[in-house]
């Protein structure tokens, strides 16, 4: 497997799948992250042209490896410092090709990104804090933690920003790409 165009491409090839709505300031659950992919890998879904299912090793082979070091703090065990590498969630996402199209700043930053882990964790971000027109934040899925290969545990998702480590999400199991919808709430775009 070649390295991946990095670049999503709008599709108009299939009906995009419902996003998840809110209605005022109700949240509705997003789908779920768990239990998508086989024992080891991770599957990316949601409103994506190329849903696909890979693994640590591909993270590893397929892109550039990007390495930080971070520290966070752990509600249960206090202060954590480690060292993270792997490749840019963006930049792996992109490979399932995301139904916007990428010209549209406004579209894009509609976009949520779910992450699930082995043990039921969850984090979510938008698509705008990790795309270069925005936010522009390197977070990783992590590939090696300390120096140690996570092909076994699978990978971690890793916000190099964040001062909580709550947004770290340890033996990644799926990962859910799609917009985010207001139920009668907004004017009509036009």
């Amino acid at each position: 497997m070649s390295r991946p165009n990095t670049a999503p491409q709008p599709t108009t090839t299939a009906a995009p799948a419902p996003a998840p709505a809110l209605a005022s300031a109700t949240a509705t659950a997003v789908p779920s992250t768990t239990g998508l992919a086989p024992a080891g890998s991770f599957a990316l879904r949601g409103d994506v042209a190329r849903p696909t299912t890979l693994t640590v090793a591909d993270l590893r082979r397929d892109w550039e490896q990007h390495r930080v070091e971070v520290v966070f703090d752990c509600a249960t065990a206090g202060p954590q410092h480690h060292t993270f590498a792997g490749p840019l969630l963006r930049e792996v996402v992109a490979v399932a090709h995301p139904r916007f199209d990428p010209a549209r700043r406004k579209e894009r930053s509609r976009f949520l990104i779910a992450v699930g882990g082995g043990d039921g964790h969850h984090a979510l971000l938008s698509w705008a804090e990790i795309d270069a027109d925005f936010g522009d934040a390197p977070v990783l899925l992590a590939t090696r933690m300390d120096d140690r290969d996570l092909d076994g545990d699978g990978p971690q998702l890793v916000v190099p920003s964040d001062r909580c480590g709550a947004r770290y999400v340890s033996a990644v199991t799926g990962i859910w790409i799609g917009p985010l919808r207001l139920a009668g709430t907004l004017p009509s775009e036009g």
